[in-house]
């Protein structure tokens, strides 16, 4: 193996992760973008957003991370009498 793609022949590639603390006092791990790594072992990352608290964590992304999460909000079906409505 390379080191550049998974046993399942799909390329290596992370998550970018913040922990941020709830009201509750439990972490939410929020997505803040994506990392590609490079043929010297190097990672390039990709940010989205910047965490105020600056706490980053890189994961490498599996296969439940690619499984789809059931469906898109276009998907949803419409309410009943929603044809109906002016907007």
């Amino acid at each position: 193996m390379n080191g550049f793609s998974t046993p399942g022949n799909r390329p290596r590639m992370f998550k970018v992760i913040s922990p941020i603390e709830k009201k509750d006092g439990s972490t939410f791990w929020m997505r803040v973008g994506t990392g590609y790594p490079n043929k010297d072992q190097s990672i390039n990352l990709y940010l989205d957003a910047m965490p105020f608290n600056h706490k980053l964590q890189l994961r490498e992304v599996d296969d439940e991370d690619l499984a789809p999460r059931g469906r898109k909000r276009d998907e949803t079906p419409a309410p009943a009498g929603a044809a109906d409505l002016p907007f």
